[in-house]
């Protein structure tokens, strides 16, 4: 089979076409994949930062945003058959722990995650474990199913914000930040503000629902934002950007006794104002890590099938498989949002 491997330390991935199609175990399925997209993750491994050469083993086939069709079932699997159309969860979880026995598999301590601790779906074919497969509505095209995993993120966010009928300010519009405004209009925030550097994005976050968009290089508008919400500041902040910078301007911008749900990773340690900026605050914080298995794919079906989220402007190109290296390089230079790899052109 084709697959995209990290074969060298060294920023890139090559494309192999003779790997072996992976075996299966009694528990597991085959999925043939058709369409995958490619994440900020991705192009960490792609680059090959700090982060990534110290956590993915050289060899790994990477990727793991997708939608395919099962090929072929376990002999213990039931409830999913042969033709099936199906997407799935990437973190696999020990399924042995406390965490994982109480419905917190997405934040199990043994995880191993596709395209990182094992092979991913940069590739014809992926195994993955029956109970991490998810089967797609037919009423949601491919390319839609092929990016659940980012957009999973985007809504476990906004439903830890608890968003509804309160205002909301995005610190961030990447792909997952761009998929926030969409989700968070359609769970009912009053109004939306956005902060980022891109001003393509801050355009298309407007056009997603945001009521402002902010060039985060200017404080100035933290002011505007206290001013338009009573003069306390948001209700709700969504960190996304990971950004120190992002991250204090949002904690300027909360109000005492709001809520902050932070996704965005910092790229290293940065200090943290704990006394102003959370205790005099009162501020309730919380850490989101992936997606809740899986009540966060039910709330995603949901919202996608009634027709309120709006992805399609968020997603900007739909490439052949072989084409890999230009979408990471459409990545990179910013003309690209989110890139979806076709594996059946």
């Amino acid at each position: 089979m084709r697959c995209l491997v990290k074969s060298h330390d060294a920023e890139g991935m090559e494309l192999f076409t003779d790997r072996p199609v992976p075996t299966i175990g009694h528990n597991d399925v085959l999925i043939k994949i058709h369409k995958t997209g490619i994440c900020g993750t991705d192009r960490h491994i792609w680059e090959w930062d700090e982060w990534a050469s110290g956590r993915v083993p050289i060899g790994t086939v990477i990727g793991h945003e997708f939608v395919g069709i099962v090929e072929e079932v376990g002999d213990e699997v039931q409830g999913i058959a042969v033709g099936d159309r199906v997407s799935g969860e990437g973190h696999i979880g020990c399924g042995q722990c406390s965490l994982c026995r109480t419905g917190n598999m997405h934040i199990c301590t043994n995880v191993s995650i596709i395209g990182i601790d094992r092979d991913g779906c940069f590739a014809d074919y992926l195994s993955l474990p029956a109970r991490n497969v998810w089967p797609v509505h037919p009423s949601i095209p491919d390319k839609i199913a092929a990016v659940f995993d980012p957009l999973g993120n985007a809504v476990h966010t906004v439903m830890m914000g608890d968003v509804s009928g309160k205002t909301v300010l995005i610190t961030g519009v990447g792909i997952i930040g761009l998929m926030a405004v969409t989700v968070a209009k359609a769970a009912g925030a009053t109004r939306i503000f956005v902060t980022d550097v891109n001003t393509r994005r801050l355009d298309l976050a407007r056009q997603l629902g945001a009521v402002e968009a902010f060039d985060a290089r200017d404080d100035a508008w933290i002011q505007q934002v206290k001013e338009t919400t009573r003069g306390e500041g948001v209700d709700v902040l969504l960190e996304m950007s990971g950004i120190a910078a992002g991250i204090h301007q949002g904690f300027a911008s909360l109000r005492p006794g709001g809520r902050a749900a932070l996704l965005g990773l910092p790229g290293r340690p940065i200090e943290f104002d704990l006394a102003n900026e959370v205790i005099f605050k009162a501020a309730t914080i919380i850490g989101v890590n992936g997606r809740r298995m899986f009540q966060t794919w039910y709330q995603m079906q949901e919202l996608l099938l009634s027709g309120r989220l709006e992805l399609d402007a968020i997603i900007t190109h739909e490439l052949p498989f072989e084409e890999f290296a230009r979408g990471f390089a459409l990545m990179q230079s910013g003309e690209g949002i989110k890139i979806v790899l076709d594996c059946e052109r």
